[in-house]
Parts: structure tokens; sequence; C-alpha cells
């Protein structure tokens, strides 16, 4: 039975979180079944998905130690974590695959209990302002919420809610939107420390290079400061012997999820350092580049990637600035 590409919500509804977590991996799959049509197989190829990394592995571990630190901490704000560095270098990722593997550990541990919510995963709004982002907390529980609701009375019932499911793991991504040199931002600000010290469960932020926000500066950047631990995610590097196994294993991982009919394996490996040099060590560079070249090479026919076919694929600017030279020429 070919694999058939799944529809479900946004994982920042818990449908849609739940479906991300319990979904049956593509790979699981036999991709080379006749059975699959074009479309399928694009669908497949458009959602590849990005290995783990040592980055993941470093901030799975100071989770579960953060969440030992803060289990019986009844008063306060718990300690968390932030997640920074440049875009495109898997710290989304990085956070939904930390809030799959601790909501599955979970239900483990908790069988039959289906109506708890271990993992809440939000984004900051734009100028979001502290009613928008606690609404964000309702809108993932499926909580209704009216203009006659003020931002005291959402926040009160989400707090309620959020412990009556057993939350224990808060994720928030895009915390680099709040700019608290505004009064909004300031306020949301704000608003994120007292939900942390309502809602008893460790939270996560991910953020394009906080060190630089206004975030952690002043008053109220000292209290986060305070609090967090700083992960700094950055690129794969590809100095060293260590370096380029990580980087190659990586390549030859996501070169083995391939369902191209003509490509041959180890191609990518082969051309592991000009990936690197395209991508500059961005994870989610790397994503997109082979997943669109598989793309080109199912729409046209030839069925396999080739060092000249990924030429071809124009990346985000931060990496094709840094590959320019290093790339050989288009085909005409």
């Amino acid at each position: 039975m070919p694999w058939v590409s799944p529809r479900w919500p946004l994982p920042t509804v818990w449908q849609g979180w739940d479906a991300f977590v319990y979904r049956v991996p593509a790979s699981a799959f036999d991709a080379d079944d006749p059975a699959w049509s074009q479309v399928v197989r694009e669908d497949y190829h458009s959602e590849l998905a990005v290995m783990r990394t040592p980055a993941m592995d470093s901030v799975f571990t100071a989770v579960r130690r953060l969440l030992l630190v803060n289990r019986r901490r009844q008063a306060g704000a718990r300690r968390g974590l932030i997640i920074s560095g440049p875009a495109t270098t898997g710290k989304t990722t990085t956070m939904m695959a930390l809030g799959r593997s601790f909501h599955l550990a979970d239900a483990r541990q908790l069988p039959g209990q289906a109506e708890r919510r271990p993992v809440l995963f939000i984004s900051v709004p734009p100028a979001a302002t502290p009613k928008m982002l606690v609404s964000e907390f309702a809108r993932f529980l499926g909580m209704p919420v009216t203009d006659r609701l003020n931002q005291t009375q959402i926040t009160g019932a989400v707090c309620d809610l959020l412990g009556e499911l057993g939350t224990q793991l808060v994720l928030i991504d895009d915390v680099h939107l709040l700019d608290t040199q505004r009064r909004a931002g300031a306020e949301t600000s704000d608003q994120l420390k007292y939900l942390g010290e309502r809602i008893q469960a460790t939270f996560v932020y991910s953020a394009i290079d906080i060190e630089t926000s206004s975030l952690l500066s002043r008053v109220r950047g000292a209290q986060i400061a305070g609090r967090f631990k700083l992960f700094r995610h950055r690129p794969l590097a590809y100095a060293t012997e260590q370096d380029r196994a990580v980087w190659n294993d990586l390549v030859r991982a996501m070169e083995n999820l391939l369902r191209l009919r003509a490509h041959r394996t180890g191609t990518l490996v082969k051309h592991a350092a000009y990936l690197h040099a395209r991508t500059a060590g961005r994870i989610g560079s790397l994503s997109h580049l082979i997943r669109e070249a598989a793309l080109i090479a199912i729409t046209e026919g030839t069925e396999r990637i080739t060092k000249q076919l990924l030429a071809e694929v124009e990346l985000d600017a931060a990496a094709e600035a840094q590959a320019r030279p290093s790339r050989p020429a288009r085909r005409t």
C-alpha cells in the first residue's frame, strides 16, 4: 500500500499537534511501489524529514535535566531554556522533535489517558499583546475565546486548564518577535513571565539570535536571563574530521529517505562538501535543497539528483550569499 500524504491542522492547535506526534513516518512505506502516483511521490518528498543531530541531543539532555530541577518547584518561575541561533539552522525542528519525544514518553508512562496534554506548542504572533499571546494558548487547547472575555479571564482559564490536563512542557516559537522597547512587547514579556509562574511546566523558547534582541536587555531581560539557560543552535561546521562525520551522516540519512527510481545511492554523500558550502551548514537550507532537487527530478522525469541539478536550486538569500563562489555553472 503506498504512503498517503496526510492533511492535518497546524501543530499550534492540539489536533494538529497530536497528528504530528502520532503520524506514521513516510519512510516506513515502500516508495518504490509502482502503485505510487506522481502526486503521492511529490507529497512524500515535499515533507522529507530532517534527521536528528548532536544539537538536538544536547537540547533533549538539557530539557530532561530542567524537568527534574522543576519537578517539585511549587512557587515562582521555573528554570527554562532558550534555543537561539541564525535562521534556518533547525531551531523550530529541534523544539518540535523535543516536544514529540516528551509527549510519546509521557503517553508510555501514563497509558490510557488520552485527555492529557503533556505538551503545548505555540508561536508568538507578530506585534503581540498579552491578550493575543494567551489567546494562542487557548486556541491550542480548543478553548473558545470571545471578545467579552478580557485578558485576566482568559489567562486564569488557560492556567487552570493546563493544570488539569497535566501539561509539563510549554514550547514557544519566535519569541524574538517580542520587542520589549515597545509597550505592547514589554507587557507581553511580562505576561510570559506570569504564565511561567502560574503554570507548573518547563518553558522552552525558540528565537532568532535572541542575544541581539531587546528581550534580554534591561530589568525585564535580566529576569529572563536569570531564569533561562541559553542554547546556541549554530550551523553545522565542516572544519574537523568529527564535523565532517556529523555532516556526512546527516546527508547520508536524508539520501536514504529518497525514493527516486534512478538515483544512485551515495551521490549526495559524495558531494557532502559541496552541500555544506551551498547551505553554509544550515539544516533548513539543506532540507530545502534536497527536497526541491528531488521534486525537480520527479517532475522532469530524470528520477535522480546530480550536482548539476543541485546547482540549479535557488536557496534562501543567506545561503546563496555564502555559496555563490562555490557553485558550478547552471545548465543552459
